[in-house]
């Protein structure tokens, strides 16, 4: 005979009351976590994930069976079956089309969203107030084949050098696998477009400093075994997941704020979905402080006319993406026909 299953139960999150159903319901299987687990782990880094999604536009990484069952994004918010209270924002795709997405207000929508079998959370780099200018820069600093967190943690300390001659704060994470995020908190005073201009000249400045550790290159067959800065996370509709949010891993590990001091000794296999939310009540968010300040990126935007001016133009968008002005084009290198052998 079958396990009889666990009764649904509410619970009272920012003032709005949240259906939780199938509590039992097994998310990682090599772990044990459960749909509640997910949905207490939420609302135990409620202040630090709220810090990171408040009133941005959220796309949904759910696995309404748990992370080894089908995956897939949501990017609309359902128009039936949703609580009156859940607030959404109106984005736009690189296509033209437009949809309504979660905008967290408050821990209940996150709550809500665990609800609905959600595991990861990819805020959109810009608020509901202006969700065409991203306030928030953010740097992905991903290991290729034979490099590892290590060498991603030391190019995050050489990104920091240069930020400090900026006079630029940059908040580290972990992405919650082998990679490294920095994230500045930004005047959202320009577009897509300028920002990840801006974002390629501060990678293309930190591969002139250390070009035996970091690459820009796009295709994989010319990286090599070093750290790429994958600026296009900051093209319009690419997101990353957000700080305190689960990764959908074996581990059930979390992308978690660091400190730039701890950052070169951490092990982020050590963050997960049992031990950070007693991290945060125990040392505090290592982001509390990501709001203080907005920085203006024009240096970046004169370090991207100086480039260009020496030949270092744009550099490809994801294939998603129409054909845009000044773009390279998109051809795999060792298949250009026109490429200089």
């Amino acid at each position: 005979m079958g396990g009889t299953k666990a009764a649904a139960e509410e619970f009272d999150v920012a003032g709005h009351t949240v259906r939780l159903t199938s509590p039992d319901r097994v998310i990682f299987p090599q772990r044990g976590f459960t749909k509640a687990d997910v949905f207490h782990y939420y609302l135990g880094v409620g202040d630090g994930i709220m810090r990171a999604l408040r009133d941005r536009p959220t796309t949904l990484q759910r696995f309404p069976e748990g992370i080894e069952g089908e995956m897939f994004f949501q990017k609309r918010v359902p128009t039936r079956g949703v609580p009156p209270w859940v607030a959404t924002a109106e984005i736009s795709f690189p296509s033209g089309r437009k949809a309504a997405e979660l905008c967290p207000a408050d821990l209940a929508h996150v709550a809500w969203a665990a609800q609905m079998g959600t595991v990861v959370l990819h805020p959109w780099p810009v608020r509901a107030a202006d969700v065409d200018r991203p306030d928030e820069l953010r740097v992905d600093l991903d290991p290729q084949p034979g490099t590892d967190f290590a060498d991603a943690a030391t190019a995050a300390g050489e990104l920091r050098a240069i930020l400090d001659e900026l006079g630029a704060a940059g908040w580290p994470k972990t992405s919650g696998g082998r990679g490294v995020h920095v994230y500045l908190r930004i005047q959202p005073r320009w577009t897509f477009v300028e920002v990840r201009r801006a974002t390629i000249a501060l990678a293309r400045e930190l591969e002139r400093r250390r070009p035996e550790l970091v690459t820009t290159a796009w295709w994989k067959e010319e990286r090599g075994t070093r750290v790429f800065v994958d600026y296009n996370q900051m093209a319009r509709d690419r997101t990353i997941a957000c700080a305190y949010s689960l990764r959908a891993n074996a581990r059930a590990t979390v992308s978690t704020p660091v400190g730039w001091d701890e950052l070169p000794d951490v092990d982020p296999d050590d963050f997960d979905l049992r031990t950070v939310p007693a991290r945060l009540a125990e040392r505090g968010d290592p982001h509390a402080g990501i709001d203080d300040a907005a920085w203006d990126i024009t240096p970046l935007l004169e370090w991207a006319e100086r480039d260009a001016a020496a030949g270092q133009g744009d550099l490809p968008y994801p294939p998603d993406h129409p054909k845009m002005p000044g773009e390279p084009k998109r051809v795999q290198p060792s298949k250009d026909r026109d490429r200089p052998r």
